[in-house]
């Protein structure tokens, strides 16, 4: 019975924590307003602040192509997902802070549109996200849950998939750092 219940005592607390933790303050749309003197790639891509973009796994693929010669960094999450929700504040600083240099995009994934909206309204982001309610581009990278940062390099190839939350934003820069070159 112990053995059972330890694992589950420990998911439930990192759940919790994950949840209930407030990571900082939702950064101001009006901090992503230098990302539209970014190099053109970029500079487009920004130009889509917190839009849901259809096209699914064909319009993420084309993106990350017209990306290429910039290493890109996407997040994959849901409104539903309380880590998602801990996370978010840290990808809004960092692509504010590296939009310049590294492409983000976002995957929502198994979310309706009112609610990912809702969601974005809350945590606007100075990048697209990709509409994926089937999880076929999830299931493309062979990410299992959410949230999950998938790290592609300058020539589009899949250096990394992070599967989980961040605990802290300094472990996300250190993989940007890391894998987003």
């Amino acid at each position: 019975m112990l053995r059972l219940a330890l694992p589950l005592l420990c998911g439930a607390a990192l759940l919790c924590a994950c949840a209930s933790g407030e990571p900082g303050k939702s950064e101001s749309p009006s901090s992503f307003a230098k990302l539209q003197d970014a190099p053109p790639p970029l500079a487009a891509l920004y130009k889509q602040p917190s839009k849901l973009l259809k096209g699914g796994q064909d319009g993420y693929e084309d993106a990350l192509r017209k990306l290429r010669g910039y290493p890109v960094v996407v997040n994959a999450w849901a409104s539903w997902c309380g880590p998602c929700r801990f996370e978010f504040p840290f990808f809004q600083r960092q692509a504010a802070k590296r939009g310049k240099e590294v492409a983000f995009l976002g995957i929502n994934s198994g979310d309706n549109d009112g609610d990912a909206m809702r969601f974005l309204d809350e945590y606007p982001l100075p990048f697209p996200s990709y509409k994926d309610p089937d999880q076929k581009i999830l299931g493309r990278v062979k990410a299992v849950g959410l949230p999950s940062t998938i790290f592609y390099d300058r020539k589009g190839k899949l250096g990394f998939l992070h599967q989980g939350v961040y605990a802290d934003e300094a472990k996300l820069a250190a993989d940007i750092e890391r894998y987003a070159r």
